[in-house]
């Protein structure tokens, strides 16, 4: 159960989202038939040893409702409260995501990012507004919104989630805490429109590390996640620190350091019509090491080509990559 009732929740988002969360991605035992729970606790408490502050638990990848349970329940239990659990609220329907939410709040997670599924289609921003605030009347648990275009709602309106909808929504749902501001991305527009409306009330994320790292800079953001920060190692949670002591110099040198990596990471299938290659994330964390290791077909794949350039990235920005064969990646290193 979380720390804090519904009432306060923002209270607990603004002293518990200050740092870095980054995304845990659940490994399967060899035969796919289970989750590898040595796999998860591994890379949990990695996270850990990094430096992050809390972690995602990833659902968008093939594992059923119950193995998603299981796997919150394994990461809490192996977080122990050092860092915050985070929910992945994309399930199929509102019915499963509302099932869910409910079941990772008793399984211990503290945070819910709520995103929307594909079938999803409102006709008109009131459809978000009414499936958002169901799905937040629902929990007790603080609630991250994530306005981005993967959601399509585009069409709808160019910031994705606009301000009016934004502005009903906190003040109607008062466990919503936080927005992941990717809006109308690629351009920053309003990412930056959401932090001058609604940064005293809830917190703000940028979880880009390229948006992140300058924008931190000039304007107080205290939270980025969560994200694919793992590819990086320790270095973005070192890099917030150093943000938030005002040593911009320093931060800054690090960003340009990271130069090759990031135009690696930016070289490669990322993803595909609103779907993240998460395998591509496996491999990106395994080099940093984590664990890797088998995901359950269908996936995305990860190619040579693709491991030969984010392994080169890593190497010439001096993140120091396993030295490990990339044949081992897809058994992972805690094979069960």
């Amino acid at each position: 159960m979380a720390s804090y009732t519904k009432k306060e929740a923002r209270e607990w988002a603004r002293e518990k989202l200050v740092g870095v969360a980054n995304v845990t991605i659940p490994t399967m035992t060899s035969d796919f038939k289970r989750l590898n729970h040595k796999a998860i606790r591994h890379d949990v408490e990695l996270s850990v040893e990094h430096g992050f502050v809390g972690t995602l638990t990833c659902s968008e990848v093939a594992i059923t409702p119950e193995e998603y349970e299981q796997f919150v329940r394994i990461a809490v239990e192996q977080a122990a409260g050092r860092i915050f659990i985070v929910h992945h609220a994309v399930f199929n329907t509102l019915e499963d995501n509302i099932d869910a939410v409910q079941k990772a709040q008793a399984a211990g997670a503290e945070l819910v990012l709520l995103g929307y599924p594909p079938y999803f289609y409102p006709k008109s921003l009131d459809e978000v507004f009414a499936y958002t605030k169901a799905l937040c009347d629902a929990t007790d648990l603080a609630v991250m919104l994530f306005p981005i275009p993967t959601w399509g709602f585009s069409r709808l309106d160019p910031s994705d989630m606009p301000i009016a909808l934004l502005r009903r929504l906190i003040d109607e749902c008062p466990n919503v805490a936080s927005i992941k501001a990717e809006g109308g991305a690629p351009h920053i527009m309003a990412a930056i429109e959401v932090h001058r409306h609604f940064h005293k009330e809830v917190v703000i994320s940028s979880p880009m590390e390229h948006e992140y790292v300058p924008l931190a800079q000039i304007i107080p953001i205290p939270f980025c996640g969560t994200n694919f920060s793992a590819y990086y190692g320790p270095v973005l949670p070192q890099v917030h620190r150093l943000i938030q002591a005002g040593r911009y110099e320093e931060a800054t040198a690090i960003f340009h350091r990271l130069d090759a990596a990031r135009k690696a990471f930016g070289s490669v299938p990322q993803a595909g019509n609103g779907l993240i290659n998460r395998m591509m994330w496996k491999y990106e964390s395994w080099l940093q090491g984590y664990n890797g290791g088998p995901l359950r077909h269908p996936t995305a794949r990860v190619y040579q080509r693709d491991m030969v350039a984010l392994r080169r990235g890593q190497e010439a920005s001096g993140l120091q990559p396993t030295q490990d064969p990339d044949e081992a990646f897809f058994i992972g290193r805690n094979p069960c």
